[in-house]
């Protein structure tokens, strides 16, 4: 029998914790217990201009390659018309929009496949050939490395192959995401910037206020898809309700955001995000 090949792999979303462990990990190797072989970054095609440039200024400073995986425009296929075979129109709700119905009910979508399809899937699929993984799951073993934090470690989960283990090097360590954020500072790094679609529902009004003042074409883009999938969902037969990207279900070119974040309005916890793939 061939001898067990492990690759340690980790997901680099480009926020705060991954970027903590992609410095850390290249600077001492053996501080996590084995060094990383390389690094994938899944790519929506709608991250914030910051995020972009963050990775474009990171990845240099690293130790191990870094590999940029897509699965397309996650904004566009939200957005594609579809028709069933019997004539109905419909288009994909993967997306945790905020809802409003036609009798003022508030709502909000509760399923989502944004972080799956669009993250896991295609690192899932990179990994396998990437790291050569067949049906003999006994040859090749991933190790996957999470930056999830101490401080978030409720977000945790299992990894659902064989041939893959999730490993939270923050959690056992007990590194909290203020604590990442320290090291960079003190070893004179920037703190980087939030990891997460322009247009995510998830944004507190603090994100959306930065998007809007320091990133007008990203803020421009949000705005626009939001009107766009408003269309979308009013010709769709699948979607009954109207919806939003913010908290307060108003057009989101017309909310003051700094007169909202007291009243955490659009705050949502980590335990009410993704699977622990995005913001980090």
């Amino acid at each position: 029998m061939a001898d067990l090949k492990t690759w340690n792999v980790l997901s680099l979303g480009g926020g705060v914790q991954s970027s903590y462990l992609a410095l850390h990990a290249s600077k001492d190797p053996a501080y996590f217990g084995e060094p990383i072989d390389f690094a994938v970054f899944a790519d929506t095609q709608d991250e914030s201009k910051y995020v972009y440039d963050w990775l474009d200024w990171l990845i240099p400073l690293l130790a191990f390659p870094v590999h940029k995986v897509t699965a397309g425009s996650l904004s566009e296929s939200t957005l594609e018309m579809k028709t069933t075979e019997d004539g109905r129109k419909f288009s994909k709700t993967n997306i945790p929009f905020f809802t409003l119905s036609r009798d003022g009910d508030l709502g909000m979508i509760p399923y989502r496949s944004c972080t799956a399809d669009f993250k896991i899937k295609p690192i899932q699929k990179f990994l396998r050939s990437q790291c050569f993984v067949t049906r003999d799951q006994k040859k090749v073993s991933v190790v996957s490395w999470i930056g999830i934090s101490h401080d978030e470690r409720q977000r945790m989960k299992d990894s659902r192959d064989k041939w893959n283990s999730n490993f939270y090097p923050l959690v056992e360590k007990r590194i909290t995401r203020q604590r990442c954020i320290e090291w960079m500072l003190d070893n004179g790094y920037p703190e980087p910037p939030k990891s997460a679609c322009v247009y995510c529902p998830f944004h507190s009004n603090k994100e959306w206020h930065r998007i809007k003042t320091q990133d007008p074409d990203g803020f421009a883009k949000a705005v626009e898809f939001e009107k766009a999938i408003q269309a979308v969902k009013a010709e769709s037969e699948n979607f009954k309700t109207k919806p939003f990207l913010h908290a307060s279900r108003k057009p989101l070119e017309t909310i003051d955001f700094r007169s909202d974040t007291d009243r955490g309005q659009g705050m949502l916890s980590f335990m009410d995000e993704c699977d622990g793939m995005c913001g980090v």
